[in-house]
């Protein structure tokens, strides 16, 4: 039995560690990979009968908004197999947690398995940047953003997630160890990120490095003039943007701004709409499992939100239509209601709780930097890809599984079971 274990485990390993490939260049495999490592993980707690791992906090959030989330798909009559499987997620977040990263070795493969695709994903943005196409020969998207080398606009999010733990604790161990030089060449790191995603223009993506960099520099004291002179000359690289990228700066700045003056008019405020919408009329169990894409298009929708100030306008237009929302938590609140958005919220809470547990005493750059990843795809207020959909569900719950495995007690209930 115990060899047959110690197989399961070397093969969840196998699958993991190429994870950041495979969120960029084969999203099925990545799906199959996330449900095999998580059915291997409940054949591993089967055999040693092993189920401590259900007495977290952040489990039990999980397991509730699942319960929700099913209950809701059945009254609503449609997603009810979907649903069900929607559980995956969260058991793998565990399998990484208890199983597969407690090694601090595995870890450490993974973190360089994901500066190794940052890098490529840098190379390839300033190849199609300098040489108009990339790789594969594809030019910028339609509205102006880089693919670097992919298909589709994904290099953003992907260069945040893989950077953020693959890169940064590189510029806080530089910055801390090596004086003046280890300044400078954090420095460079970190501006040549800031300039590489600000030729993206994706601005979301461009947000969440800011705001990673912004905690980086609140808790690394070292680091705060290495963030503020990245920072500043980031923002020297925006304002010759027009010049050096003209398509980068009508995104990042021209409409950015109009979206935020006429917040309600844009696309990300009609969805907001129709999501508050969906969710005031069915507040205690939402729509059911991938509601928001299957009513979007019912006219019983087309409305405004009088509570918030919101009147009809031109609210009333299916052009408020996607496949979702673009935000987790009114995702949430779409598939079951106020009660799913209060557990997401919950679930976001406890593993926020236990990411950051300790964070400060260890000096741990790796585990400072996968808290960080975690407040970032976390936090509350900002625009987002579906979370039922790879690549986005593979690269949050890997880092949701990835940080939780680097609390010191996580790594030592895992060393205590392998004695058993």
């Amino acid at each position: 039995m115990h060899q047959v274990e110690r197989w399961m485990r070397r093969i969840a390993v196998g699958l993991v560690i190429p994870m950041p490939l495979l969120l960029l260049y084969a999203l099925a495999p990545a799906e199959i990979v996330m449900t095999a490592v998580a059915v291997l993980f409940a054949a591993h707690c089967l055999l040693r009968r092993d189920w401590n791992w259900l007495r977290q906090g952040w489990v039990g959030a999980a397991g509730l908004l699942w319960v929700q989330i099913m209950l809701a798909s059945f009254i609503a009559g449609h997603g009810v197999a979907q649903a069900a499987a929607f559980v995956r997620y969260f058991v793998f977040v565990a399998a990484l947690q208890h199983w597969v990263l407690p090694d601090p070795r595995m870890r450490q493969i993974l973190a360089r398995a994901y500066g190794a695709v940052a890098v490529w994903l840098v190379a390839g943005c300033w190849q199609q940047y300098l040489c108009g196409r990339n790789f594969m020969g594809y030019g910028r998207w339609a509205d102006g953003a880089l693919l670097g080398p992919l298909w589709a606009p994904r290099a953003g999010h992907a260069l945040v997630m893989t950077a953020l733990p693959g890169l940064f604790p590189l510029a806080i161990d530089l910055a801390r160890r090596e004086g003046a030089r280890g300044r400078v060449m954090a420095e460079i790191l970190l501006l040549g990120l800031v300039v590489t995603m600000v030729l993206i223009a994706q601005r979301m993506p461009l947000l969440h490095l800011l705001l990673a960099m912004g905690l980086c520099g609140l808790l690394v004291p070292r680091l705060r003039a290495v963030v503020g002179a990245t920072v500043a000359l980031g923002a020297g690289a925006v304002a010759l943007s027009p010049l050096l990228a003209p398509q980068a700066y009508h995104k990042l700045v021209l409409n950015f701004v109009a979206h935020m003056q006429g917040f309600a008019d844009s696309p990300y405020g009609m969805l907001f709409i129709r999501a508050g919408v969906m969710i005031e009329r069915h507040p205690l169990f939402g729509l059911g499992f991938d509601g928001f894409r299957h009513a979007c298009p019912d006219p019983a929708y087309f409305h405004g939100l009088p509570w918030l100030g919101v009147g009809e306008g031109v609210h009333g237009a299916a052009g408020g239509c996607n496949l979702h929302p673009h935000n987790f938590y009114l995702l949430m609140g779409t598939m079951g209601g106020v009660p799913a958005m209060a557990l997401f919220a919950a679930f976001a809470a406890c593993v926020l709780t236990r990411a950051w547990r300790g964070v400060g005493a260890a000096r741990d750059p790796q585990r400072l930097m996968l808290a960080v990843t975690c407040v970032v795809v976390l936090w509350p207020l900002q625009s987002t890809s579906s979370l039922l959909t790879q690549p986005t569900a593979g690269w949050l719950f890997m880092a949701l599984g990835w940080a939780l495995a680097c609390v010191p007690v996580a790594s030592h209930l895992q060393s205590v079971r392998g004695r058993d």
